[in-house]
Order: structure tokens, then C-alpha cells, then sequence
């Protein structure tokens, strides 16, 4: 779906060197490691938002630089760790955003629009609030609300900055196991961000590990959260052993000295 090459990105000093992943149609992959080690500005990158000092980013085997605006808007959807709220729309208003892209003249909405909107906010378990203001929710609601616009805006490649970071433990599960059933229903790709490596562990394909700017590992959760690997990345006494449950791996901390 997606392929990065030798991506660099330096604002001052580098933010990411020589970054090379792929992702595949359909599936759930992870962007994790520390905070500052470039995953939001790797992300920014595949969505299109910031342009790479090197390296090339392909979409379904097509040159960012090739492909039209809209075109990227009707196939990438992004959600930002922070998005901001100017205008006091309703929770349904601000999902019904996500059709702009396939908007025709004045971009008045189509009934396929507002049918497609309220079916992400059933998905997202956002109807409740249909009509209340966004800026009216709680920090946890907004992030479903933000999720409900990205699946509106029916993408073929979906980019989330940390979507689980102000839920409950019941809605950070629900999301993953939402993303996870999309992936194989609608042959949505995922990407996310999160500091959840449980999680982690149980639904994703693939992970991508992050330290300093670089890619320290990828593959499989197995191959990826492994003890040494991770007390290296997070520089801190970790101990990872399996699910008894799923068999996945399973990732306690035990130490804050490393």
C-alpha cells in the first residue's frame, strides 16, 4: 500500500535518518519507541504533511510528488496526536468533515455522505453525542469523534498519532480490536502510534521500533518485543515473557533503574 525509502528529515539537527519500512494492504502495523525518538515526524511523512530532505514515499506504487492533493486526501486519512477544534461544530457536524475530499461544485453533502458519517460514529461509539458540541466532550471523546471523521473520509490507508492516548482501558481495547476487524473487513492498512505495547503485542502484524531516529527493528510482535531489544530502546529493566491466554508477548516493567 505503502513504501518509504532512506527517508531523512532534519529540522536543526536529524529527526530521522535512513528510514525504510513498507506497509502492506490490509494490515495493522505499530510505530512505537520513546518519546522524541521521530515517530510523529516519520508519520507526518507518510501523510503527506511534511516532505522528506531524502529518500522517496510511494503510494500503491505512485510518487507522492505525482499524485494530486485530493487524490491523497480520498486515499490517506491522519490523525494527529493534538488536533484542535476552532468553530463550535456537533460532534456530527465535525465527522461529516471527512467527506470534503469527494465534494462536488460547493461541496454540499450527498446522501451517501450523511449515511456514511453516521455509520463511523455507530462503529466508534460516538452517536451518543450526535448533536452535543465537540469542544463539549471529554478528552477521550474527541479522539473517538477524531477516528469517526478519518473513517468517514473512507480511506484506503489509515494513519493514527496515539488514538488510544485519553481512553479508558475498555475503549482503548475496542479501538484496537475496531481497527484489527477493518483490516480484514474492508482491507483498510493501519498504522498507529502508541506507547501500548500489550496491545500492541496482541493485534498487530507488524512493528516498526524506533530509537533516536531510526529503525531499530521490525517484524513481528514476537520478533520485535524481545527483552533485550526493548531495554535498550526505552533504557529501562523490563521483563517480557508470553500471555498465558494468547500466547503473545507480554511486556512488564520491572525496574526504573537500567
Amino acid at each position: 500500500m505503502l513504501k518509504a525509502e532512506n527517508l531523512y528529515f532534519s529540522y536543526k539537527t536529524p529527526v530521522i535518518e535512513d528510514v525504510s519500512l513498507a506497509l502492506e494492504k490490509g494490515s495493522l502495523s505499530v510505530l512505537i519507541g520513546p518519546n522524541g525518538s521521530g515517530k510523529s515526524t516519520l508519520m507526518k511523512m507518510l501523510a503527506s504533511l511534511l516532505v522528506p530532505n531524502k529518500g522517496k514515499i510511494f503510494l500503491q506504487n505512485k510518487l507522492f510528488k505525482d499524485i494530486s492533493r485530493r487524490e491523497i486526501a480520498q486515499q490517506i486519512a491522519y490523525v494527529a496526536q493534538e488536533t484542535k477544534v476552532e468553530f463550535p461544530l456537533s460532534a456530527f457536524e465535525f465527522v461529516l468533515q471527512g467527506r470534503f475530499a469527494y465534494g462536488q461544485g460547493f461541496g454540499f453533502e450527498q446522501e451517501k455522505d450523511l449515511e456514511l458519517a453516521k455509520k463511523m460514529m455507530r462503529l466508534t461509539f460516538t452517536d451518543d453525542f450526535f448533536n452535543r458540541q465537540i469542544n463539549a466532550l471529554s478528552g477521550g471523546e474527541r479522539q473517538r469523534v477524531f477516528l469517526a471523521r478519518a473513517l468517514a473520509q473512507d480511506p484506503k490507508l489509515l494513519l493514527l498519532d496515539e488514538p488510544t492516548a485519553n481512553l479508558d482501558i475498555s475503549h482503548q481495547v475496542t479501538t484496537f480490536k475496531l481497527l484489527k476487524e477493518l483490516t480484514h473487513q474492508e482491507n483498510l492498512t493501519v498504522l498507529l502510534i502508541t506507547h501500548e505495547l500489550n496491545l500492541t503485542a496482541e493485534f498487530a502484524d507488524k512493528i516498526f521500533l524506533l530509537k533516536n531516529g531510526k529503525l531499530f527493528s521490525q517484524g513481528s510482535p514476537k520478533e520485535v518485543l524481545v527483552q533485550s531489544s526493548l531495554e535498550k530502546v526505552f533504557e529501562t529493566n523490563l521483563l517480557v515473557d508470553n500471555n498465558p491466554k494468547s500466547n503473545s508477548p507480554r511486556v512488564t516493567v520491572v525496574g526504573h533503574n537500567y
